[in-house]
């Protein structure tokens, strides 16, 4: 199966990591509009940073188009009809399972996809941090709470959180590993519609030092 893939540094190697099966020929590429110079693949994955904008799959007329679009819901895009979001924030893609969310017209596709591949994945509803991401910039989002309130320090908090709830990592440890900005613009489009996800005052103040 020939696939074309657009990814740099971390999401690459994860990428890589899957050990696709030999039969895989992929196609990197350094831009969405270079996908459009293969219209005789099966699949196409552009796993960069969010934001994406549909006009550069419009060559693409029937294979799926897996794109890293966490935050963005297929509704908002208003893109072509075989777009397929699928979680790659750091750290996300060579988990067992991937959360995907596609149109109907699509779906069966984006399966065979991803069985040739032998990736495990779930469909998920369109919804902004489809559902490990958003329970997760939630956590994350307590813990940045928890510091502003001086119940402890980032190490500590970590630390309690691995013993105490056996998590792969600490809140921090993950907002580092995730990318803090992801989770930030997350909260902030989830906290529009939701006061649950309304962001810590300690955690803004961190964006802020970092802009």
């Amino acid at each position: 199966m020939k696939i074309v893939v657009l990814a740099h540094g971390n999401t690459k190697e994860e990428f890589l990591s899957k050990k696709n099966p030999e039969q895989t020929e992929i196609i990197w590429v350094d831009t969405a509009e270079e996908m459009n110079r293969h219209p005789d693949a099966a699949a196409f994955f552009n796993l960069s940073d969010e934001p994406h904008y549909p006009d550069d799959y419009n060559g693409i007329m029937h294979q799926p188009v897996f794109i890293n679009a966490v935050t963005a819901t297929l509704a908002e895009m208003r893109g072509i009809p075989n777009l397929v979001r699928i979680n790659a924030w750091p750290n996300f893609l060579n988990r067992p399972v991937i959360e995907i969310a596609a149109g109907e017209t699509i779906k069966e596709k984006a399966a065979e996809v991803l069985e040739f591949l032998a990736w495990g994945y779930q469909f998920v509803a369109d919804v902004p941090g489809m559902i490990s991401a958003r329970v997760i910039a939630m956590i994350i989002n307590e813990a940045y709470f928890a510091l502003g309130e001086e119940v402890s320090t980032k190490s500590e908090i970590d630390i309690a959180m691995k013993l105490g709830t056996n998590y792969p990592f600490g809140p921090f440890e993950w907002s580092e590993k995730t990318g803090l900005a992801n989770i930030y613009e997350l909260l902030k489009k989830l906290s529009l519609s939701d006061q649950r996800y309304l962001i810590a005052p300690a955690l803004e103040e961190e964006m802020k030092l970092k802009a």
